[in-house]
């Protein structure tokens, strides 16, 4: 089974690009901290790279932004490819297949999900109105 649930914030705007057969995709980077503080009691976070294709991309593009809160799953794929130099590279990254609100950042402070909008998840679940409905 190959299943990642991420709960983090957005690090920067998403740029939706098309492929050659005019496929939508979209990368970005969640930020997630850890649950632990490092020696001087702040939390470190891992940054993920994510990927979206076709509707999804779209909706992550127009609805997401720097600094919201997005909660996702997706699975795990790893991917590499040779550069012009024959050096060998390897990425690993969430494809992602469901993506829901969880926060937005307003006037430069978060905002919590008990005050935003009920708005529809991209693929029709529930709305996360309070982090306490969050499954992790």
């Amino acid at each position: 089974m190959n299943k990642v649930i991420i709960l983090g914030r957005m690090t920067k705007d998403v740029e939706l690009r098309h492929t050659q057969s005019d496929k939508a995709v979209c990368s970005f980077t969640v930020a997630v901290n850890r649950r632990t503080k490092d020696k001087e009691g702040k939390y470190e976070a891992d940054f993920i790279n994510c990927v979206a294709w076709d509707k999804l991309a779209e909706f992550i593009s127009q609805y997401f932004h720097k600094g919201d809160v997005i909660a996702l799953v997706g699975r795990l794929q790893t991917r590499t490819w040779d550069d012009k130099d024959g050096k060998k590279h390897y990425v690993t990254e969430v494809i992602v297949s469901e993506v829901y609100f969880a926060g937005k950042k307003v006037n430069g402070e978060n905002q919590s999900p008990a005050q935003e909008q009920a708005v529809p998840s991209a693929n029709n679940n529930a709305v996360i109105e309070d982090e306490d409905d969050l499954p992790f």
